[in-house]
């Protein structure tokens, strides 16, 4: 892969990963999942890549998605626990606890 070709990709990512975390901030699926495809498409691009070849600009373009894309991982966790708290608020309890409770009830029946 060419240095042109490779900044260019990153270039990309770094759009996609700004894309999917406003995607994140509203909620919207379908730009999320297009989102997801897009990162999927772009690391197989880049899987193509040798170490060797990144300079500093490839350097501090790397970083960056790292940085997003942490950011974005956050952000999906904390939707993720969001749903969770608020399932188990309209169940009376985390499902997990409940399940563990009544194999121990049924452990003690036998």
């Amino acid at each position: 892969m060419s240095s042109v070709h490779l900044r260019d990709t990153l270039r990309q990512m770094l759009a996609v990963l700004e894309e999917e975390r406003q995607a994140l901030a509203g909620l919207d699926l379908d730009a999320i999942v297009g989102a997801t495809n897009d990162k999927n498409r772009l690391c197989g691009t880049l899987d193509s890549a040798e170490a060797l070849e990144l300079d500093e600009e490839c350097r501090g373009m790397l970083e960056s998605a790292r940085r997003l894309n942490e950011v974005n991982r956050q952000v999906r966790n904390i939707i993720a626990a969001n749903v969770s708290r608020r399932l188990d608020a309209l169940t009376g309890g985390p499902q997990l606890y409940r399940a563990g409770a009544t194999y121990s009830v049924a452990a003690s029946r036998a």
